[in-house]
């Protein structure tokens, strides 16, 4: 591998900050935020969603269709199969 061509992957902390998640995982985005692990100070990096807190992951999502758009296309592409 070349040399200073590559960002530093390192040990990170994610935390969701909807849920209060936390899991730890390798990046190379790093914040001023830190927390010791194992004797290694490691980045904290907030999450506003992940799929932990995500409607479409957690079974959540609704479909929002004010024109009926979605009916129409339900309705014309029912009864064909491929």
């Amino acid at each position: 591998m070349k040399k200073g061509v590559h960002p530093d992957y390192h040990k990170v902390i994610f935390v969701d900050s909807a849920t209060s998640k936390e899991w730890t995982s390798f990046s190379t985005l790093t914040s001023k935020e830190v927390r010791e692990v194992d004797g290694r100070e490691v980045p904290v990096i907030r999450l506003e969603i992940s799929a932990e807190s995500h409607p479409f992951w957690t079974g959540q999502a609704r479909e929002i269709d004010a024109e009926g758009r979605i009916d129409r296309f339900r309705r014309r592409y029912a009864g064909k199969k491929s």
